[in-house]
């Protein structure tokens, strides 16, 4: 039977005198071109200046970061799979120029040449789509996501644990010195004190313990002893030399990885065994407007709240100004922050904590606790608050408490003259003495500031903004690109490659508007 179906021609085994340019394979307003063409508008001389004259020829960096980028925005993060696309993909043999670097060239470009100097590119890029009206540097809205690391999630280090290792060797030093004491009491002699017993310097131990063995010398003493001696000589000072370098590496953290010292462990929400176990990983901090990331920071901290003036002054210095207003939700609500952004001149719509609670105690008319100290009457002329029974609280002196940041706080203190049969006492306060309210007149007042602008028409349109805009790109970064894990190691090679994601969204969202 005849078939009247028509086949389409293969051409495979066509020779061709004029072979199909890469160019006519590329739709128009293909996202490739759009890397193209965004990156050939920045400057690069950073990334020139980085590269030694002799030698071989090299890729030039605007090659090699246009492949890194379109890579990112493909979801392709391995330098091994990225190798691969340029021998394979129509389109990035286009935007190569069919240059083929292999995966170190690759990897080392982007974990080396990168270190230090994207961050300067990427401004340049959130400049030049500012300018065509994709995005606006006035407003921003800021918040934090946490990221795994690309370390072993089981071999880590606690600080209490280093310190808890340091004192366990003080003390067992001082119990061998009172041993020798002991043995000399025996005899009515007494040894020569060493000069320190403190388990900071490796040198320190050692010439401890040796004074400890000469003190034994020729003395008969427990074999136990001898042999603790013995261990003590081989591996304490080790050890010691081993927290402290473990100490400077940790820089005030609580913890961190072994296999990524910069990474700190933190609860995520999210993890291998959905259980929310702690796993290492540093703490995005994004600015975006209009779902664009404006400015990004990696913080080695599990709090919000510590890190918004240093994102903020990172801001300031890409692009030699503040933003107008900044809105950020209760994580960072601080007297610090507070104080930083009314310093600067930055309009804040930043929430604190039991703002919404607040909200909801009032619309549903309760008040938990009548007799607080936010509930008192305060006159300020006379710096005077009144108790529920209407009884004048003066001020009795104040004094000064350092945050964990150093920043210092000056708090107020406060006491009722009598509160002997008081009704009330035992609703009031449940103290012995006379009631004593502590008061940070300066986060009173400045909470107030918050509130209100919290409250206004600006401020909820600010607030529901914030939602769908800073928290919809950690939605894109986390799954649409996949990217829950870094591949580096190291704090400034994961701010690079944080980077790279971030201008890969950004470049993503411009393709998507055209």
């Amino acid at each position: 039977m005849k078939s009247n179906v028509v086949w389409k021609t293969n051409s495979q085994n066509q020779l061709s005198l004029l072979p199909p340019s890469y160019d006519d394979l590329v739709p128009e307003n293909h996202p490739v071109r759009i890397v193209n063409s965004i990156l050939d508008q920045i400057d690069v001389s950073s990334l020139e200046k980085s590269y030694k004259a002799g030698g071989t020829s090299s890729y030039h960096p605007r090659d090699l970061l246009k492949i890194l980028v379109y890579a990112y925005l493909r979801n392709l993060y391995s330098s091994r799979k990225i190798e691969q696309a340029l021998g394979e993909n129509v389109h990035f043999m286009w935007l190569s120029g069919c240059i083929q670097p292999d995966h170190n060239t690759i990897s080392n470009f982007r974990s080396g040449k990168l270190k230090g100097n994207f961050k300067k590119i990427f401004n340049q890029v959130v400049i030049l789509l500012a300018g065509q009206g994709y995005l606006s540097l006035k407003e921003i809205y800021v918040d934090g996501t946490k990221i795994e690391a690309n370390a072993n999630r089981y071999t880590f280090v606690w600080g209490k644990s280093t310190k808890t290792s340091r004192s366990r060797i003080e003390n067992q030093l001082k119990d061998l010195w009172r041993y020798v004491e002991t043995v000399y009491a025996e005899e009515e002699q007494k040894p020569n004190e060493p000069d320190n017993f403190e388990a900071i310097d490796p040198n320190e131990v050692s010439r401890t313990i040796d004074k400890i063995n000469q003190a034994l010398q020729g003395k008969d003493i427990d074999k136990k002893v001898r042999q603790k001696l013995n261990y003590a000589k081989k591996n304490w000072p080790k050890n010691i030399a081993k927290y402290n370098e473990q100490e400077q590496q940790m820089v005030g953290r609580n913890s961190m990885s072994k296999t990524d010292p910069d990474a700190t462990f933190m609860r995520m929400k999210e993890d291998h065994m959905l259980n929310g176990q702690l796993k290492p990983g540093y703490n995005l901090q994004a600015s975006t407007n209009n779902q664009f990331i404006a400015n990004y920071t990696l913080a080695q901290t599990t709090a919000d709240t510590t890190t918004l003036i240093d994102h903020t002054k990172d801001f300031i210095a890409g692009y030699g100004k503040p933003p107008e207003t900044l809105t950020a939700d209760a994580g960072y609500g601080s007297d610090e922050n507070y104080t930083y952004l009314e310093d600067n001149n930055i309009e804040a719509f930043v929430k604190y904590n039991y703002f919404h609670k607040e909200q909801l105690d009032e619309k549903r008319g309760k008040t938990k606790k009548p007799f607080a100290a936010d509930k008192l009457f305060y006159n300020s002329e006379t710096d005077t608050y009144y108790c529920p029974m209407g009884q004048s609280m003066e001020n009795i002196g104040s004094y000064v408490r350092k945050t964990a940041n150093g920043y210092e706080q000056k708090i107020d203190r406060y006491q009722a003259r009598n509160c002997i049969g008081c009704q009330l006492r035992s609703l009031c306060h449940k103290s012995k003495e006379n009631r004593i309210v502590e008061r940070n007149h300066k986060l009173v007042r400045l909470k107030a500031k918050a509130k209100q602008k919290l409250l206004s028409p600006e401020g909820i349109a600010h607030r529901k903004q914030r939602c769908w805009d800073v928290e919809a790109v950690f939605g894109n970064i986390k799954h649409n690109m996949g990217f829950k894990r870094f591949m580096l190691r190291g704090l400034e090679k994961v701010e690079t490659e944080i980077g790279l994601i971030a201008m890969a969204h950004n470049i993503k969202k411009v393709s998507l508007a055209m």
